[in-house]
């Protein structure tokens, strides 16, 4: 699901700690009750992945077991 990033209502974005804080290709993760959203850093007002909390926490596990070639 997707929806613009400003109709997110009170998130508060925050980039990964990966990111190296000013890199190109950087995204944004806000955690809202029982979902996260995800945008680019480039586009702010752009639109906005929304995830269950649980597909979310299931991508982060695959990630950090190497499950995922990134």
């Amino acid at each position: 699901m997707w929806m613009p990033a400003p109709a997110v209502e009170g998130a508060r974005w925050r980039k990964s700690t990966r990111s190296g804080g000013g890199g190109a290709q950087c995204v944004e993760i806000a955690n809202l009750p029982a979902r996260t959203a995800v945008r680019d850093s480039k586009r702010p007002d752009g639109p906005a992945l929304l995830f269950r909390a649980a597909t979310w926490s299931a991508f982060l596990d695959g990630v950090k077991a190497g499950a995922l070639d990134l």
